[in-house]
């Protein structure tokens, strides 16, 4: 098939390759601008972009679609279909219908659940035990089309957005692998009208951990945004991630140090596991707290 690939990030990577590998025609990468990046803030290509450039594949990134240029230059690859993998950018109606059968879109949630922008991490922060891959025929809604092919992922026990991220995106590589070669005989199956919800996207001000919710949800919001932007407390003055953790067993007072690295909550406790103090790199909670100069009794969050 002649297909347009459209992604930005590392998620999308692999599906570019399992399109490639497959032997389809790849005549087309769209991706976001470069951005700058680093220390000297030169600009620097997305992952899409730096992994379609070393398969030497032509590469387009246009700040918007919206113009009868851009449109024209869409049209004039005569793709099949696109495939659009957290490409970055609101596609208008000429843009969806341009492709013989359309543009299908890879989405990490199980549809209608988790629609939007951050659905990796809601589904963690709200404590589901399982989501799934989706490809689906795009339409103008966001994320409400028909879904061609549905594969669930569990959620593991202290699983984070990092994990999960990596898992969703193998999933993404091998469904969109057993859906191209059979895309014009699939069935699409409207999404239903009930269980809808909207993952919107991460705000900053989610990531301070507040020590008196219950334990079930500081754990979750923990792993829901590592390892980015990462939920943080304060101890000793200074700003620390929390990147790994598990609701641990017994109880204590909110924000206070029980043994270890296990902090009473409002409800129950939760162990810290792995931590990124400021200005150094993630670290196992024991070892940080060889230098971190807390004891039991001591509180933080403050």
């Amino acid at each position: 098939m002649r297909v347009i690939f459209m992604g930005t990030p590392d998620f999308s990577v692999p599906i570019l390759d399992a399109i490639v590998d497959q032997g389809h025609e790849v005549v087309a990468v769209y991706s976001q601008p470069p951005r700058p990046a680093g220390r000297g803030k030169k600009e620097r290509p997305g992952p899409v972009h730096q992994r379609a450039d070393a398969l030497g594949l032509p590469v387009r990134h246009p700040v918007s679609l919206k113009g009868a240029d851009e449109q024209a230059a869409f049209a004039d690859f005569n793709a099949d279909v696109a495939v659009v993998v957290a490409y970055g950018l609101l596609l208008p109606q000429a843009i969806l219908d341009a492709p013989r059968l359309g543009c299908v879109n890879v989405h990490a949630s199980d549809l209608p659940r988790w629609r939007g922008a951050a659905p990796i991490q809601r589904a963690i922060m709200a404590g589901d035990e399982s989501t799934a891959v989706c490809l689906m025929q795009m339409e103008a809604g966001l994320d409400t089309g028909p879904v061609l092919l549905r594969e669930e992922v569990a959620i593991a026990a202290g699983e984070t957005a990092g994990t999960l991220h990596d898992k969703l995106s193998i999933a993404g590589a091998e469904i969109v692998r057993a859906a191209l070669p059979k895309l014009e005989t699939l069935q699409p199956q409207k999404q239903p009208e009930e269980g809808v919800t909207y993952a919107q996207k991460i705000d900053k001000s989610e990531a301070k951990v507040d020590w008196t919710e219950p334990a079930a949800h500081i754990d979750a919001q923990i792993r829901g945004l590592s390892p980015f932007p990462g939920a943080w407390t304060m101890v000793n003055g200074k700003r620390v991630k929390l990147l790994k953790s598990q609701v641990a067993s017994g109880s204590g007072e909110a924000g206070i140090v029980m043994d270890g690295s296990t902090i009473g909550c409002g409800e129950g406790a939760v162990e810290i596991t792995q931590v990124q103090p400021e200005g150094k790199g993630p670290m196992a909670a024991e070892d940080w707290l060889r230098g971190a100069r807390i004891a039991p009794g001591d509180r933080i969050g403050e």
